[in-house]
């Protein structure tokens, strides 16, 4: 593969960015990033694949005029699970962002991170256009041609070959719990699941999957928050994650496989995978009133509920997660349920 080509395959992470779960099938991954986390660099192996999620849910507004007939109309009805409950979809996004994301004035505190706004815009259409050109036509083709259970094989041979990555920085950020349980599922995966193609660690063992890299690892050490900066091919980013990106090089086991051949084309491999997964956030990044703003507010978003899940050691895996970022969440059928077929 030409060095053009590999950098027309590394324009995914303008849609990928980074992320610490992979996607579902049909669920949604790291909104270009946002998914992640996707790669650090050409060399790394993927530690955040799939950082691209799903934006806030929207809030249905109402009309004071409504809301003031409505309360005075229930004032004296006793109140019900359906009128305090929290919509699922706020649950799901408190989970995958934090609190504090769901908070007013986060988007202006996002804002005031992108300096370079200008530059960063101009860096994200040429990386969309590449997108649109290359990535998601051979993603599109991948999905189409390649079966469920040999996607979902590839997906957890990468995941698994991006341990080792995982494993030196939880190290680094004194997480010695996290490190060893990163170490025995690469150890597991590697030795019964055929080279990290199955996931007996998961299934067999219920053995957490831990998210780490060099970005993650300095902004423990103190470089709490950073610039935001997008990156011609390599996607979105902080100045912070850029500088860690290169100190990942040094712990990505593709980066020591010395035929060329073979590297170059794990490394498409991967990035075509890690594009596969974030296809269903398409219509999302369409439908956007600004798909900059949308990437770089939810990419931050997410990055910054890590680091601060870093910090406070409340990592839990992907079990911490909404159910249907799960690998295993159970594909959905399209034939209606026996309830909702009408009844002779």
């Amino acid at each position: 593969m030409t060095a053009a080509a590999l950098g027309a395959l590394l324009a995914t992470a303008g849609c990928a960015g980074q992320s610490q779960v992979r996607s579902a099938p049909a669920a949604t991954a790291d909104i270009q990033a946002p998914a992640a986390d996707a790669p650090a660099v050409a060399a790394a192996a993927p530690a955040d694949a799939a950082e691209a999620l799903p934006a806030a849910p929207a809030e249905a507004a109402t009309a004071p005029d409504a809301t003031a007939a409505d309360a005075g109309a229930d004032a004296n009805a006793p109140a019900t699970a359906d009128t305090v409950a929290t919509p699922a979809g706020e649950d799901d996004f408190v989970a995958i962002y934090g609190a504090d994301a769901a908070e007013g004035g986060v988007a202006d505190r996002f804002a005031a991170l992108d300096p370079w706004e200008p530059m960063n815009r101009r860096v994200h259409a040429f990386n969309s256009a590449i997108d649109r050109g290359v990535m998601r036509p051979l993603a599109r083709a991948y999905v189409k041609v390649m079966p469920g259970p040999v996607r979902t094989g590839v997906s957890n041979f990468f995941d698994n070959l991006g341990a080792p990555l995982a494993f030196g920085n939880l190290l680094l950020q004194g997480r010695p719990r996290e490190s060893v349980e990163t170490l025995g599922r690469f150890l597991v995966n590697t030795v019964f699941g055929i080279g990290g193609v199955f996931d007996p660690a998961t299934k067999a063992l219920k053995m957490h999957r831990h998210g780490a890299d060099f970005g993650r690892t300095l902004a423990r050490w103190g470089w709490h928050e950073s610039r935001y900066l997008e990156l011609p091919f390599l996607g979105p980013r902080t100045l912070r994650d850029a500088v860690g990106a290169v100190g990942d090089v040094s712990m990505a086991p593709m980066t020591y496989v010395e035929h060329d051949r073979t590297r170059l084309s794990l490394e498409a491999l991967w990035l075509i995978d890690v594009r596969s997964g974030l296809l269903s956030l398409d219509d999302l990044r369409a439908s956007a009133p600004d798909e900059y703003v949308l990437t770089r507010d939810a990419w931050m978003a997410r990055r910054g509920y890590l680091v601060r899940s870093d910090r406070s050691q409340r990592d839990e895996g992907n079990e911490a997660l909404p159910a249907y970022l799960m690998e295993d969440e159970p594909e959905t059928s399209s034939e209606p349920s026996p309830e909702s077929k009408p009844q002779p």
